[in-house]
């Protein structure tokens, strides 16, 4: 075992980085739709901007 990882380290090393860049991608993604900001582009012709903006429909149900 010991002497697959010194022969697969830069393998292991190059994976694991890039699996920490995909955890980092799909946490912003999940902060943003959180805070409303997963929406690119304007929001008054769109059908679904009342379940994509969680603020809008808050306010609207009070």
């Amino acid at each position: 075992m010991f002497k697959w990882l010194l022969l697969n380290w830069q393998s292991i090393l190059v994976g694991s980085i890039l699996l920490l860049g995909l955890v980092v991608i799909i946490k912003r993604m999940i902060k943003d739709k959180k805070s409303g900001k997963s929406c690119s582009c304007g929001c008054e012709g769109c059908a679904l901007s009342s379940q994509c903006h969680g603020k809008d429909k808050k306010d609207s149900e009070k």
